[in-house]
């Protein structure tokens, strides 16, 4: 063709246009010393304000708290010809050298937050360092009143920075001579190190009122270690940065784990319009410093909204800037398209070629489709086959529902009888004055437990009565603000007694009467708060809301029921209402309560909802129509309460007066279950002869086997958090606890289970409902079979003649090294041997007196005796010599142990030596 070869130029005007790019007039390089959220921070506002200038390209690196790191990038940005470096250097002496020589090449250097051994460079920008330790200084003795011991983790010690802060610190504290820098130690800026020395510093030094860390990441970790430590709430936290954001110093003030912070500026932003003032040759200071200022409760929400605005405001700078990027690159594009179409003018040739091939190949797709099709409508009637299977095993599933739930309240109508006949009976016995405690106790827990029994037969009939519509509902004129008044009272033994927050709150001059069911009503209530109550741990909160509200041009009453400490998940949520629904099998209950709440909030014309989160917790909401009480003269005078609560409440303030004295005379028993009647019939059973020591969960009994050491435990299988295989697993891989038997109770008969426990180290398993003679009996066998170790000290005989957990072995092989090492201390005492071998004073008494039948103090002085009759059978030593050898005080001392050891006096032995 005539144009022909203008083609080529064509495409390569295209390709040049789509291509150019504006070259950068300036080159700045970065070198960070560490990559934190500080750090960040700063990077993110230097890349920020950079857009403000035309062609100016910024590189980041990070060392990574690496001096020889960090000493490469700024070799390489020197190599790349960087016009400008910006520096934060890790530590000064190691740094100084490589900023010099940048420096000197005529590179402009500004250093940023941390300056280095000399003045060769071009500005600085940053806070003073010496100032906020003067300033924490100022803030942590006014808050201790001029008295109190403050430990410091500084960061990285060669770092200028940590140097300043210290001696800020140190100027500020020293105006107040009753305050104390009792221990220091270098964190290098990190949480890890921190909580590690802060570990130590607590086992040193008892009494610490304050911490100064020198930045936000190591305030946490002194605080995680206090925490662990339980000493959290002794002592004081200050950190240094501020900085917003999950995880940072101004979220840890809100969250009361640092009570201040410093703000530390990063003023990236700053840092960027020094620079550009350096390239641009306009006037600029030689030292910028930044200013701080205390950020603690009193302010952390304001400065939290400030930093929140400060952020969208930044979110919408960066949206400007991309839709700026965008319009520029819709005009490239636009470029483009006007040199490309030139082209494209070229290609239509080529297109109605390809459009030729196309109606070739569609042919042939269409054939494709066509077997496509038919496949299709294939799986479509399988899917309709499937379909119609599914509804038909719908009806028979829904048959055998309805099967089981009439063999329920047949079953439930039989049981009643029994019930009846087991409760009247065990009245009439408790009416009898001459019972003994223990059998008033035992006739007591039967009627509980009828009851609870009853209970769930009536919960059962009535759901099946509201299910075939026989329910009957009856209104009376109800003041529900009062009635939820009277029903709280019987509540309070049990917030008391898990010491448990219970609010009730009200919308003050609101008018709370309405037409309900009474007995429905406070069932409804009854039940939310039960299982509140359930559900909240200690020191957990319970709030109940009641308010008014409009909805569809009528007046509701809402009450909402809300308790901390558990969570629902999503995968159950939507199922709690249903029948016969329960969670997992560690959650107690027939499953029927709140189906049955659900049933009575509907036939009220009511709705019933719950959600739930981590944060929150639990709460369920409440929502009934308020009805017109023109019709119905009066309301009941009484308020109902339920009997079941009552008999709580007496038994709940029974056993707050109940003191159960630690005996150490007598064997000791460890029993866990959740269930309190269970933990008090086996208690009634073993008291007499035995401490009984009782945990209401897998948590409480490892603490208290931890702390008391007992002689066996005995616990339930199925428990709420750790179950009880769990536990025994736990306690049986712990140096204190794994030579104590544990017996396991359990209602499950399945082998996989027994197999479970007795991989995890059971003694025994007994199956519940469980004979109280077979109980005592295993606990008497265990707890004799378990006497060993008697002659720990003989000669030449082994361990144990029983089996010994490997780990008691190298326990008692440990101590047996430690006292003969130790020996010749004549001030070695228990605490000493407690420290040695990683246990407190009770720990490691319990513990040997568990294995050897002696107590430690007692296997000392064996072992001196035994040590000193060697000793005066083979050496020359005088007997003076030889007491004071094995660890004895005093001669007499030692002459007055050795007779009653081995019936003669050390004298006695040489003249028959002789």
């Amino acid at each position: 063709m005539k144009y022909s070869k203008w083609i080529p130029l064509l495409f390569c005007l295209v390709w040049l246009t789509a291509c150019r790019q504006d070259a950068p007039h300036f080159r700045i390089g970065v070198a960070q010393c560490s990559d934190d959220s500080w750090r960040h921070k700063m990077n993110d506002e230097i890349l920020r304000e950079a857009m403000f200038y035309e062609g100016v390209s910024v590189e980041i690196r990070s060392a990574g708290d690496d001096n020889s790191k960090q000493a490469e990038d700024v070799h390489y940005f020197m190599d790349e010809g960087v016009d400008l470096l910006i520096i934060s250097a890790n530590e000064a002496a190691p740094m100084t050298p490589i900023v010099e020589e940048a420096y000197q090449r005529g590179i402009p250097v500004i250093l940023v937050d941390r300056k280095i051994l000399s003045d060769k460079y071009t500005a600085y920008i940053g806070a003073d360092n010496y100032e906020i330790g003067r300033s924490v200084g100022n803030y942590i003795a006014s808050r201790l009143e001029g008295k109190g011991n403050v430990v410091e983790l500084t960061g990285l010690s060669g770092s200028t920075p940590a140097m300043e802060r210290h001696q800020g610190f140190m100027a500020a504290i020293s105006k107040f001579p009753d305050i104390k820098l009792i221990d220091k130690a270098d964190a290098a800026w990190e949480r890890g190190p921190a909580e590690i020395e802060m570990d130590s510093m607590l086992r040193h030094h008892p009494k610490i009122d304050a911490v100064y860390a020198h930045n936000d990441r190591i305030a946490p970790g002194a605080y995680q270690a206090a925490k662990k430590a339980g000493r959290e709430k002794e002592m004081i936290f200050v950190g240094i940065d501020a900085l917003p954001g999950k995880g940072n110093g101004l979220e840890l003030v809100l969250d009361s784990v640092l009570d201040a912070t410093f703000i530390y500026p990063t003023n990236g932003d700053k840092v960027m319009q020094l620079a550009m003032n350096i390239l641009e040759k306009r006037p600029y200071p030689k030292e910028t410093v930044m200013n701080t200022a205390v950020v603690d409760r009193t302010n952390a929400h304001v400065m939290q909204l400030q930093t929140t605005h400060i952020s969208e405001l930044d979110n919408k700078i960066e949206t400007l800037n991309g839709r700026i990027g965008g319009y520029l690159s819709r005009v490239a594009t636009q470029q483009v398209v006007m040199y490309g179409s030139l082209v494209i003018l070229l290609l239509v040739a080529g297109l109605l070629l390809v459009v030729y091939k196309s109606l070739r190949s569609k042919n042939r797709l269409n054939k494709e489709l066509f077997q496509q099709k038919q496949q299709l409508e294939e799986q479509r009637d399988k899917l309709e086959e499937q379909r119609d299977q599914l509804i038909q095993l719908s009806h028979q599933l829904e048959e055998a529902t309805h099967a089981k739930l009439v063999f329920f309240t047949n079953i439930s109508h039989d049981f009643r009888t029994p019930l009846t006949l087991v409760a009247d009976p065990v009245e009439h016995l408790l009416a009898d004055k001459t019972l003994s405690g223990d059998q008033h106790r035992m006739l007591m827990l039967i009627q509980r437990n009828v009851n609870i029994l009853l209970r769930l037969v009536n919960q059962i009939l009535d759901f099946r009565k509201y299910e075939n519509g026989k329910m009957e509902f009856t209104p009376v004129s109800v003041d529900i603000l009062s009635s939820f008044e009277g029903w709280n009272e019987s509540f309070q033994a049990a917030a008391r007694k898990k010491h448990i927050h219970f609010s009730f709150d009200s919308m003050p001059e609101t008018d709370y009467h309405t037409l309900a069911d009474m007995e429905k009503l406070e069932r409804i209530y009854f039940n939310l708060l039960s299982n509140a109550f359930k559900f909240t741990p200690e020191n957990g909160k319970i709030a109940v809301r009641l308010s008014s509200l409009n909805k569809e041009d009528k007046r509701w009453i809402r009450f909402t029921v809300a308790n901390t400490g558990s969570m629902i998940s999503a995968e159950h949520i939507r199922n709690v209402f249903d029948r016969f629904y329960k969670i997992d099998m560690h959650h107690a209950g027939s499953g029927i309560g709140l189906a049955l709440v659900k049933a009575f909030v509907e036939m009220h014309g009511g709705t019933i909802a719950v959600e739930s989160d981590e944060k929150l917790g639990t709460i369920f909401t409440v929502e009934l129509p308020v009805q017109s009480c023109e019709t119905v003269a009066t309301e009941p005078d009484d308020i109902l309460v339920s009997p079941d609560s009552r008999t709580t409440d007496i038994l709940l303030t029974e056993e707050e007066e109940l003191v159960k004295g630690y005996d150490s005379s007598k064997p000791s028993v460890l029993v866990i279950d959740d269930n309190e009647d269970i933990r008090s019939y086996v208690h009634t059973l073993l008291h007499t002869d035995y401490t009984v020591i009782e945990a209401a969960d897998g948590s409480e009994g490892i603490r208290k086997a931890m702390k008391y050491v007992p002689d066996l435990i005995i616990s339930d299988v199925m428990m709420p958090g750790i179950d009880g295989i769990e536990c025994c697993r736990r306690l049986k891989s712990e140096l204190q606890t794994c030579h104590i038997p544990v017996i396991l109770l359990t209602a499950c008969s399945l082998d996989e289970q027994r197999i479970q426990g007795y991989d995890g180290g059971a003694d025994s398993y007994i199956s519940k409902p469980f004979s109280s003679q077979l109980l005592m009996a295993r606990v008497r066998n265990l707890i004799d079979s378990h006497r060993r170790l008697k002659q720990f000290f003989g000669d030449g005989q082994t361990l144990a003649k029983e089996d010994v957990c490997d780990m008691d072995k190298d326990f008692v092989e440990r101590f047996k090294s430690l006292i003969e090492e130790k020996m010749g201390d004549s001030g070695l005492n228990v605490e000493d041997l407690g420290k040695e071998m990683g246990l407190s004073r009770v720990q490691l008494y319990r513990k040997i007196k568990s294995l050897t039948n002696y107590s430690p103090n007692e296997l000392l002085r064996i072992a001196r005796l035994k040590k000193a009759a060697s000793l005066l059978a083979s050496s020359d030593m005088t007997v003076a010599e030889i007491g004071y050898e094995v660890g004895f005080s005093s001669p007499s001392y030692f002459t007055k142990c050795y007779k009653e050891q081995f019936g003669e006096s050390p004298t006695d032995f040489l003249k028959r030596k002789g």
